[in-house]
């Protein structure tokens, strides 16, 4: 066989492992390298090269690198629980800051307990154990899976396009991660393990800091709003993909849709109560990430407010954007229009201050061609009973609205925090959920490709970093967006889209993951989202357009 890595052809011997093919190049490298990337997907550097091919190494400075760092080291504590507490069941919740909240049944996290998981991991880790991956056949795995009375990867029985069942081994353990693992347990080096509420906090590097773990920061508010709608959704049974897949095949679906779609509208009325109680309240401030599904929130909001008397009325920061030849640039000399420093704070101020004393405005219209304002004659003027709504991903920081006295002002934090899980010890990433509902989105009403969506995301990722999440917890009030039924609906969009993806695109490892997690998804019909709902906002057919 012959191999190209880094330019230089090598030629191999067929079936060699790609840790010994590289196996200097591996040593000598300044970050730990930790799998590769075979003609552009993410393979084990046990993975044998049985054809030509373009290699690569994974590090963890990058993200598919720190993504197998973070389920390599789930698997060892799953591992160390196992091993101390035969019958105790671990499940990994959602993800907090740089951190995984996790949660066991019967058993009470004391300082012994993580003590003991503690000193269980770090013997696991120095031993240096393989993790070996196991490939049986459906028939083999139907056998295997009555005889030892577990569900863990049995997902996979279930999906039509998979021939094999694979579990990874470590000694007697065995478990199923959705991913590519560490070939061995030494990998992981960087890790704390810690008593939070009344679970278990992991907590592990970054890409940006490999080598160090960096303080946690917490957000008691988002943690709360996790834990509303994970209990909403296990009282709904319903917190697992297996158990809502069971559910679609039982033709039960409707129901569930018109209980989650329920829950959403519950809590923006309560936030409008919230609301109207406080006559003191003029602005209503709300941001979030990209894709959270702001525009239709605001929208239902809006509806809400007038069944209290209050007529909601918009006011956009893009309007406030100073000149285009003072915008702020970033280190490549690029216009920055995400920084603060873009938008026209005092002009926004000073009108928002005249609004609130009953006063006229001029209102500003921003010609993005032109990169000016633009003043139309478009007057502006807040009554007694209406109240401004303020849409923007600098909502939430208060120097955006330095004028505002805090009692005016209401601000929301809007995401998409998926609380379903794919089983107990895989979880679904709210920023994954985000980045589907965007294909979507963005292929419909702009006509972009999955590729370019998947191109541009990490500038996405960095501005909401930058910019919205260090500010969360400012929110008076979190709603979150995700709907339990949403991957199934949107997989009928989106995994089209990510299999047009050429394999030889630098984006084709992220597209595979992406459609191989949605392929374990059964489908929902469009037609059975609601015409309010907010994933109307990303697959069309929406009521408030």
């Amino acid at each position: 066989m012959q191999i190209t890595y880094r330019d230089i052809v090598i030629d191999v011997k067929k079936g060699t492992a790609v840790k010994e093919i590289l196996k200097s190049e591996i040593e000598k490298s300044e970050e730990k390298v930790i799998a590769c990337k075979f003609n552009n997907e993410i393979k084990s550097l046990n993975f044998e090269i049985n054809k030509d091919g373009n290699l690569e190494l994974i590090d963890l400075t990058s993200k598919d690198g720190m993504r197998i760092y973070k389920r390599g080291l789930i698997y060892i504590i799953c591992k160390a629980f196992k091993e101390l507490y035969d019958d105790i069941k671990i499940t990994i919740d959602y993800q907090l800051f740089h951190s995984m909240y996790c949660t066991t049944d019967n058993l009470k996290i004391t300082d012994e307990v993580i003590k003991q998981v503690t000193d269980k991991v770090d013997e696991i880790i120095k031993r240096n154990l393989p993790i070996e991956r196991k490939v049986m056949t459906k028939e083999e795995a139907k056998l295997f899976y009555e005889k030892n009375n577990t569900l863990k990867g049995k997902l996979q029985l279930d999906l039509e396009t998979k021939k094999e069942v694979t579990l990874y081994y470590c000694e007697d353990y065995y478990n199923y991660f959705y991913g590519v693992l560490p070939i061995n347990t030494g990998f992981i080096t960087k890790y704390s393990i810690t008593k939070y509420q009344d679970g278990i906090l992991i907590r592990y590097p970054n890409e940006e800091h490999p080598n160090e773990l960096i303080d946690f920061v917490d957000t008691p508010k988002l943690f709360d709003t996790l834990q509303e709608y994970k209990s909403l959704h296990k009282f709904m049974n319903v917190n697992t993909l297996y158990k809502i897949n069971t559910i679609i095949k039982a033709g039960k679906i409707k129901d569930y849709i018109l209980l989650d779609e329920a829950l959403h509208e519950k809590k923006i009325a309560s936030i409008a109560d919230i609301i109207a109680k406080n006559k003191n309240i003029k602005l209503i401030a709300i941001a979030g990430p990209s894709s959270s599904g702001k525009t239709t929130f605001a929208k239902r909001l809006s509806i809400q407010l007038r069944i209290n008397g209050i007529k909601p009325i918009t006011i956009s920061v893009d309007d406030y954007f100073i000149e285009r030849k003072d915008t702020p640039k970033d280190k490549y000399g690029n216009y920055d229009y995400e920084s603060i420093d873009a938008i026209d704070k005092t002009l926004l101020n000073n009108n928002l201050m005249k609004l609130f004393k009953g006063e006229e405005i001029d209102a500003p219209t921003f010609d993005f061609y032109k990169g000016t304002k633009v003043y139309d004659g478009k007057k502006m003027k807040l009554a007694e009973d209406e109240v401004l709504i303020m849409e923007g991903i600098h909502c939430l920081n208060d120097e955006l609205t330095y004028l505002v006295p805090k009692e005016n002002k209401f601000k929301i934090y809007v995401s998409a925090l998926t609380v379903l899980n794919i089983d107990y010890y895989n979880r679904i990433s709210t920023t994954d959920t985000r980045l589907i509902r965007r294909i979507a989105r963005d292929y419909k009403y702009r006509g972009y490709t999955a590729e370019h969506v998947l191109k541009m995301w990490p500038a996405v990722n960095k501005g909401e970093t930058n910019n919205i999440f260090r500010f969360q917890e400012e929110a008076d009030v979190m709603f979150n967006s995700s709907l339990i039924y949403e991957l199934c609906v949107l997989k009928n969009q989106v995994v089209p889209l990510l299999k047009a993806i050429n394999p030889t695109s630098e984006y084709y490892s992220e597209a595979k993951r992406l459609y191989s997690m949605l392929s374990y998804f059964e489908p929902i019909a469009t037609e059975d989202v609601p015409s309010n709902s907010i994933l109307r906002e990303f697959i069309g057919g929406s009521i408030f357009n």
